[in-house]
C-alpha cells in the first residue's frame, strides 16, 4: 500500500483538556489523509466507541475500510514544531469517514453482525411492519446500502465534518464511475451516538394526555441532516453498557444524560440535499 494521500487541511478551534474538569479552546490545524495501514489501531479505538459492547467484530471491520483505501479519509494533527513536547500525539487518529457496501461485504462475520445489531435491536423498539421493511432494505441484493461510519473525538468541532463528507461522497462516485468495491448504493445506513436527558422530558398535552417527548441530541451534530432525511430511524439504548470511551471530555452541566444509538436509513437520491445543508450549517 502507498504513502497516505494528503487531502485537506483546515484549522480548526478544538476543547482541550485543562486543570480540573475544565475546557480551554485551542487551534488546532488538522490534515486529513487517505487510510493507510498505520491507522488500524485510531480507527478501531473509534470503531469500539460507536459499537461499545455490541458483539462486533471491529477488527475485521478496520481491516477492510484499510484494504479498501480508495475510500474513506482519516484526520490528524498536522505537524508540529520540533520544539513541541506533544510528539507523541502526532500520529494519533482524531477521527476518520469512511463508507462499507454492506451488500458486497455480505459474507464477512463484521457485516453479519451489524446487520443481525440493528435488526435485533428494531424488533425491540419498533413495530413488526418497520422491522419488515428493515429486513427488506438490508437483504434487498438489487439495492446496495452502505455504511456510512463518521466517528472522531467529542471535542473535535463539527466543521471538520463538512469537508469529510464532501471528500467521501467525490470518492464514492468516483468508485462508481471506475466500478470500484463500494461505488453503487442505493441506501445508506447510518448508526448515529444520540443522548437525551436522564431525569426531564417535556410534556406535550394531545387528545387530553400527556405525552412524553424527549429532544435527542447528536454527538455528531452534522448526523442531525441525515435523520430529518431518513425514511426508517429508530433509536435504542446503550445505558447498560460502559459509555465512557468517547474520545474527550463532554459537559452538559452536569445534566445526566442517557446514551442511544440512533439507525437511519438515508435514500441515496437524498444525499445531494443534505450536503447542501451541511454546508450552510457548517461552512466557516
Amino acid at each position: 500500500m502507498g504513502q497516505p494521500q494528503l487531502l485537506w487541511a483546515p484549522c480548526a478551534s478544538a476543547s482541550a483538556p485543562s486543570q480540573g474538569r475544565y475546557l480551554k479552546e485551542v487551534n488546532i490545524e488538522f490534515e486529513a489523509h487517505s487510510i493507510s495501514d498505520s491507522d488500524y489501531n485510531g480507527i478501531r479505538k473509534l470503531l469500539q466507541q460507536l459499537f461499545l459492547k455490541a458483539p462486533v467484530n471491529t477488527a475485521e471491520l478496520t481491516d477492510i475500510l484499510i484494504q479498501q483505501n480508495h475510500i474513506g479519509s482519516i484526520i490528524k494533527q498536522a505537524e508540529v514544531q520540533e520544539d513541541s513536547d506533544d510528539d507523541e500525539d502526532d500520529d494519533e487518529v482524531f477521527g476518520f469517514i469512511s463508507c462499507l457496501n454492506l451488500t458486497e461485504r455480505k459474507d464477512t462475520q463484521c457485516v453479519e453482525q451489524i446487520k443481525e445489531l440493528v435488526l435485533s435491536r428494531c424488533e425491540k423498539s419498533c413495530e413488526q411492519h418497520v422491522v419488515e421493511q428493515l429486513n427488506k432494505l438490508l437483504s434487498d441484493s438489487t439495492k446496495p446500502v452502505g455504511l456510512i461510519l463518521s466517528e472522531r473525538f467529542i471535542n473535535v468541532p463539527p466543521q471538520i465534518a463538512l469537508p469529510m463528507h464532501q471528500q467521501l461522497q467525490k470518492e464514492l462516485s468516483e468508485a462508481q464511475r471506475t466500478n470500484k468495491p463500494c461505488g453503487k448504493c442505493h441506501y445508506y445506513l447510518l448508526i448515529g451516538k444520540t443522548f437525551t436527558e436522564a431525569t426531564k422530558s417535556n410534556s406535550k398535552k394531545k387528545g387530553g394526555r400527556h405525552q412524553q417527548k424527549e429532544e435527542l441530541m447528536f454527538a455528531n451534530a452534522e448526523e442531525e441532516f441525515f435523520y430529518e432525511k431518513a425514511l426508517l430511524k429508530f433509536n435504542y439504548s446503550v445505558q447498560e453498557e460502559s459509555d465512557t470511551c468517547l474520545g474527550g471530555r463532554w459537559s452538559f452541566d452536569d445534566v445526566p444524560m442517557k446514551p442511544l444509538r440512533t439507525v437511519m436509513i438515508v435514500p441515496a437520491d437524498g444525499i445531494h440535499a443534505i450536503m447542501d445543508k451541511l454546508k450552510d450549517y457548517l461552512s466557516v
